[in-house]
């Protein structure tokens, strides 16, 4: 298995996930599988910053070993704690057991919690810096990028940011660089990494972003953790970055429902042509048949969100119940929403949604709409009418 050299002496030995379906105990779903990338620095002293997930420890072995031997590592940088990126480290330290780990104080605390090793560590904070030669790698404490012990590593020489888990995509592929794969492809495994992962952390995002473009400090390549490396453009992702952190939005709405015996759905449909019929850009999602991890991406940019379910047992059904859940955790700030459902001999269902969306902090846009059994045309119609008013609401 051949390592790949993005720069000279500096080579990717990551490992490619080809079949990996479900992320973060399965609440992330990754239909183009991903990539654990690690990266081997070659100087005077030998750096190797990250690793992989346990199962492919075989595969940055061997990767490393078509450079160099292993053991001939002098340094290993811990970005991240989470074991897609830590899992090989156990194994990589029992072959260079004199190497001295990076980290964060945090990161240290993690590691020993994970795998119950006393390795050589080395804490490190924001400016620290590690000489290997003609190179040398500084750190930057990344907190809550989007772990407590996160942190970037940057090659000055190189203008080379490792930014571990920020700036990543789940996205297998046997090419490494943003130049050589689709674009379309490209950006929409970004949203959606962000969207899943990092949605409720754009406050702090956004401030450590401004917080490195201060530091004035050149960026021609971002290799992350995951995905495709960027080389040709890698301020277009961290101008993306920016955007998504700063919650800028289009006037789009997204509908998310669920039905029973397709009241709700009918319901659904009609306020979707409303918002259509009314110039405004929609998506319309049933959540029992749609991927979660598509509908969330879709949120991101969206102003309006409207939501809408059967009632059983006074409820909502609940496969909606478990997405507005999810959406509650992301805090999805500055948007508007509303609720629409049907019902047989009580309701319930609409109660609970606007209840979830005020714990979350999105704004009730208009009072709900609901219908008992089956809407007829007069329902319908004005169903559709609620779509219009919801759409004169989205600037």
């Amino acid at each position: 298995m051949k390592p790949c050299e993005i720069k000279k002496g500096i080579y990717w030995v990551g490992a490619i996930d080809w079949n990996v379906r479900s992320f973060h105990g399965h609440t992330y779903t990754t239909k183009r599988g991903t990539t654990y990338n690690a990266y081997l620095i070659v100087d005077d002293k030998v750096a190797l910053v990250d690793t992989v997930y346990g199962p492919f420890t075989g595969e940055l072995i061997e990767r490393i070993r078509a450079v160099m031997p292993v053991e001939n590592i002098d340094y290993v940088i811990a970005n991240h704690v989470e074991t897609d990126h830590s899992g090989a480290l156990p194994a990589v330290m029992k072959l260079c057991p004199k190497a001295k780990v990076y980290g964060t104080s945090k990161c240290k605390e993690g590691l020993y919690r994970n795998y119950y090793e006393k390795w050589d560590f080395q804490e490190v904070k924001t400016g620290d810096s590690l000489k290997l030669g003609k190179r040398t790698l500084t750190f930057i404490e990344a907190p809550m990028i989007h772990w407590p012990d996160s942190m970037f590593t940057y090659c000055r020489e190189e203008e080379l940011l490792m930014p571990n888990d920020a700036f990543g995509q789940h996205y297998a592929a046997s090419e490494r660089f943003d130049d050589e794969v689709d674009q379309c492809a490209l950006m929409d495994e970004a949203v959606i990494y962000y969207a899943n992962i990092l949605w409720p952390l754009g406050q702090i995002i956004l401030k450590k972003i401004e917080d490195v473009l201060r530091m004035n400090i050149p960026i021609k390549m971002i290799a992350p953790s995951h995905g495709i490396i960027w080389r040709k453009d890698p301020m277009k992702i961290v101008k993306a970055y920016m955007s998504w952190a700063k919650n800028e939005t289009k006037r789009k709405a997204v509908i998310v429902y669920e039905t029973m015996w397709n009241s709700t759905e009918k319901m659904a449909r009609a306020i979707c042509e409303g918002i259509k019929d009314s110039g405004v850009s929609v998506k319309l999602f049933d959540i029992a048949r749609s991927d979660r991890t598509e509908v969330i991406s879709q949120m991101l940019d969206a102003q309006g969100f409207m939501f809408g379910s059967s009632t059983h047992g006074n409820d909502m059904l609940p496969t909606i119940a478990g997405f507005l859940e999810f959406l509650k955790g992301l805090k999805p700030k500055g948007r508007v929403a509303c609720a629409f459902g049907s019902y047989g001999w009580g309701g319930g269902a609409v109660n609970s949604m606007e209840s979830v969306l005020k714990e979350a902090g999105v704004n009730i846009a208009q009072p709900s709409i609901s219908v008992k059994y089956v809407p007829d045309t007069g329902e319908l119609k004005r169903c559709y009418e609620f779509g219009v008013n919801f759409a004169k609401m989205l600037k």
